[in-house]
């Protein structure tokens, strides 16, 4: 059944199109995800979709008896109610069920009605039909199901009763969310569910919507929770929106087979279309020729040439250098207590961190994460224990809140003020490989959407060339092209990194170790977070063992995982650096090709000059093309000897 239909949507804002003939299905049960980059207008279609802003064209369809759920991004109660009696207002028409079901219950024990056999025969047939539908609607479990909602989303019983003023802005998200989720409308439409929600409430979230009865629309950049989740995948790009099916990883596949296929054939376009212009420029002016070279042109003026392929749009480009290497032993924690204000939220860390080791935090909101980060860097002081630094360990912070902006001027003052020797052209170089370019430069910091605080906040961060990188959720605002990019950055840094995460799609790509933190101390995994996963599911079936009286070995660190994640971290470089040279060759040969054509043209046949200097950038190039060659060939048998 079709909950939701888009043909040739279209949406524009001051005569600007934002989308153009959208075409969208939804299916009941159907898990569909939109993604893109930031401004593509996602949340645009989304609100659209939903009826709160309208469009220029196009048709929306959507049955009378589908019910929609739409939670934008950002969302949060404002209630003077308890959490309670919030979570409750969404069953409402099942609560007056259930009163008139207790009052036909009042009826049928009143003598008067008891010993009428028509009073009775009537208030019976009513209480019948009455408490099936109560029963179908979920009547006699809706306060279970609220209960489980609430545990998934980290609310127990004793926050039932508090009033929700009393929450913070982000567990009002969460419950914003718990209650769109307990209302179960046919089509629920979610905008960045996954803000504000640790890993744990994340596997939960997952669970629940896996085995949800009605279709879902979501924009999320959550790699690892759309691959878990969706089975259909719309793309918005350009102004429009194509279709892949499968999961997350799926999409990037088939969009990258997709555009291999698109590029092949627009460089075939290219050449032949360059053939046409060069055949007519030679001939156009020759009797003999000049009716061929007409017939050329028109040839030339009907074809419908391709246009560049999609999937090559502008992106970040930046990688992490260091200074000067660290000594091997990077840091030793021993004992230590984080906290605020001598309250300890979390004790008894002790951590050994050595050179090049991609180290991942975990733990539930609140346990004290980012503040074991602050201390570390020491912008905070420990409560109690000891952190021993190693030898010429140089840190680079990035926190999620970009408290390392100053904030104050421009987006170029803020690279300038502080590498004040830096010439005004190489700024602006730096911040063109951050995306920031022309009048981009001139903006107030104060005015940069999120993700373009934290694109700011990694140029510093570059430009710091520390060898010891702290990251506080740096995944948070970028989009999912800028999330790649800074992974690969990630990926090619010679020195050590110990980051915040909340993404285990990053986690998996990054980390060599996880450490999980609790109040009472840590624990430590050799591997990503599907490793983590997996020791804590033998945790798991040990201790239901144990329960039973039976005894185990204990589980071992796995070093064979610790060796296979470097070695992946090595081939994804090589093969990205040998793709980078493989396109560049490409653009050499076009280039030299194009001037070799040059070289021809009955235009410079005497000159000489003219000649000459095309032959020495046709040289110049060939000596680039042979360099990068080797350097090719090199790669491919690092590449060749890691297998």
């Amino acid at each position: 059944m079709i909950v939701l239909q888009v043909n040739g949507l279209t949406k524009s804002f001051s005569g600007t199109d934002i989308l153009e003939n959208v075409r969208l299905e939804v299916q009941h049960r159907d898990r569909v995800a939109l993604v893109g980059r930031n401004g593509t207008g996602k949340s645009t279609l989304l609100k659209i979709i939903a009826g709160e802003m309208a469009y220029d064209a196009g048709d929306l369809i959507i049955p009378k008896d589908v019910r929609i759920g739409y939670l934008e991004q950002h969302s949060a109660i404002d209630s003077r109610l308890t959490l309670w009696d919030e979570m409750m207002t969404v069953f409402e028409p099942l609560q007056q069920m259930e009163q008139r079901l207790r009052s036909l219950e009042m009826q049928m024990a009143d003598p008067a009605v008891y010993e009428n056999q028509t009073a009775y025969d009537r208030v019976m047939k009513e209480y019948d039909a009455l408490q099936m539908t109560f029963k179908d609607a979920g009547g006699y479990q809706f306060e279970s199901d609220a209960r489980s909602v609430l545990h998934g989303m980290r609310f127990y019983p004793e926050d039932y009763d508090k009033l929700l003023d009393q929450f913070s802005g982000g567990q009002k998200t969460r419950l914003a969310l718990a209650k769109m989720l307990l209302s179960k409308p046919d089509l629920l439409i979610l905008d960045e569910p996954t803000n504000h929600l640790d890993i744990e409430t994340l596997s939960w979230l997952e669970k629940y919507l896996s085995s949800y009865e009605g279709a879902i629309l979501i924009v999320s950049h959550d790699r690892y929770f759309l691959d878990q989740i969706v089975t259909n995948v719309y793309e918005v790009s350009r102004k429009r929106v194509t279709k892949y099916v499968g999961n997350y990883s799926a999409y990037l596949d088939e969009k990258a087979k997709n555009f291999e296929r698109d590029q092949k054939l627009y460089e075939r376009d290219v050449s032949e279309k360059a053939k046409l212009e060069q055949f007519i420029q030679r001939n156009i002016a020759r009797a003999s020729t000049s009716n061929m070279a007409k017939s050329r042109r028109k040839l030339l003026e009907r074809t419908d040439w391709m246009d560049v392929p999609e999937g090559n749009e502008k992106s970040a480009s930046f990688s992490f250098s260091i200074e000067r290497e660290s000594g091997n032993d990077v840091l030793s924690i021993d004992d230590l207590s984080v906290g605020y204000d001598n309250v300890p939220v979390s004790s008894n860390i002790t951590l050994r961190v050595y050179k090049q080791e991609r180290i991942a935090i975990i733990g539930p909101n609140g346990i004290g994460k980012s503040t074991l980060l602050k201390t570390i860097v020491r912008k905070k002081e420990p409560i109690v224990g000891h952190i021993r630094y190693g030898t010429n360990v140089q840190f680079g912070y990035y926190d999620q809140e970009q408290a390392t902006l100053i904030g104050s001027g421009t987006v170029l003052s803020e690279i300038w003020d502080d590498w004040p020797m830096m010439n005004e052209k190489d700024v602006r170089t730096v911040l063109g490989r951050f995306l920031f370019s022309g009048e981009d430069v001139e903006k107030p910091v104060q005015s940069l959407s999120g993700g373009e605080k934290a694109r700011l906040s990694l140029a510093k961060l570059m430009l710091q060339q520390s060898n010891t990188l702290i990251l506080d959720e740096p995944t948070n605002h970028l989009d999912l092209d800028s999330k790649e990019v800074l992974e690969n950055a990630l990926d090619d840094f010679p020195g050590t990194i110990i980051f915040v995460s909340h993404d285990r799609y990053f986690i998996n790509r990054i980390a060599t170790k996880v450490i999980e933190v609790g109040e009472t101390g840590v624990v430590e995994y050799m591997g990503d977070y599907d490793y983590y996963i997996e020791k804590k599911l033998e945790q798991e079936e040990l201790a239901i063992v144990s329960e039973s009286g039976k005894t185990t070995p204990a589980p071992t660190t796995d070093q064979k995982v610790v060796d296979d994640k470097a070695f992946k971290r090595q081939e994804r470089r090589l093969v990205r650096a040998i793709a980078e040279i493989e396109k560049q060759l490409a653009e050499m040969d076009e280039q030299m090709i194009s001037l070799q054509n040059e070289l021809v043209l009955p235009d410079y046949a005497d000159d000489h000059i003219k000649l000459m200097d095309l032959q020495a950038e046709i040289d110049a190039i060939q000596a680039e093309y042979d360099t990068a060659s080797e350097k090719w060939l090199t790669l491919q048998e690092e590449l060749e000897e890691l297998h």
